[in-house]
């Protein structure tokens, strides 16, 4: 089992243009802490979200320093669309033709949220090949090999795995979105915190029913979210097969013992 934390050569880049002053205020907060490389790529999706609301395009040039600026200091990048950007070519291509452009300079990585169809993903994927073929016409480097996965936060997404599993790479769980929309509750309203059960035994049986369906396919799978690095959960992670846990950097060595005591 592989630690994914927020240390160099393994921290996760969000790139998709904000919809909502809320989005736009957690990724400013976010930026607090990152290092230059990840202010930069951050800023530039800010302003992505700006020219959006004023009929302007972002410029996939800006994206491509901003990320080189990020390789240098040996990151790996984890770039992600959204619906928003579906209903959005003019801001999800020069996303796209950043990323590949970006992706012969160092390791990269594209994944899609919230997904909740297959007709998504063809869609993006789509809307990729667009991109590669301009790069090629126009002569641009680029890896043509770039991994492509998506991020199971829907019951939808659940259930359609297995075909998921064969149109993708790789897969990652993020439980603090799938366990609220499961439960139909907002995790953020103190008011339902004693309706909200992060051990919620659906949640647990959808885990373990994507886990079996990636892997039937020879695809690897991770988990994000809080339950990625509580303690309690980690023999069940190992049990099921969980390939990558992602977690913040201060548990990372508690994690580690742990994991060595059940191996």
């Amino acid at each position: 089992m592989k630690l994914i934390t927020q240390r160099k050569r393994e921290t996760h880049v969000f790139l998709a243009c904000p919809s909502s002053s809320g989005t736009v205020h957690q990724t400013e907060s976010y930026s607090f802490f990152m290092p230059q490389g990840l202010k930069i790529v951050c800023s530039i999706i800010l302003q992505g979200s700006r020219l959006r609301r004023t009929g302007g395009t972002p410029n996939d040039t800006d994206v491509v320093n901003g990320l080189h600026t990020i390789f240098e200091t040996g990151l790996k990048v984890f770039a992600l669309g959204n619906h928003i950007m579906m209903e959005k070519e003019e801001l999800f291509l020069p996303q796209f033709r950043a990323i590949l452009r970006a992706s012969a300079l160092g390791n990269v990585s594209i994944m899609f949220p919230m997904v909740t169809s297959m007709e998504e993903v063809a869609a993006a994927k789509t809307l990729l090949e667009k991109a590669k073929k301009q790069l090629k016409d126009e002569k641009t480097a680029y890896n043509e090999n770039i991994e492509i996965g998506v991020v199971i936060e829907t019951p939808a997404a659940v259930m359609i795995s297995g075909e998921l599993a064969r149109e993708v790479d790789f897969f990652s769980i993020g439980t603090n979105d799938l366990l609220q929309l499961t439960l139909g509750m907002d995790r953020e309203n103190p008011k339902l915190d004693k309706y909200y059960n992060p051990y919620h035994p659906a949640l647990m049986k959808m885990i373990r029913i994507v886990a079996n369906n990636v892997h039937l396919e020879g695809k690897r799978i991770s988990i994000c979210g809080d339950l990625a690095a509580d303690l309690s959960m980690t023999e069940f992670f190992v049990q099921i097969g969980i390939d990558e846990l992602s977690v913040a950097p201060h548990q990372v060595l508690g994690l580690r013992k742990k994991i060595r005591e059940i191996q």
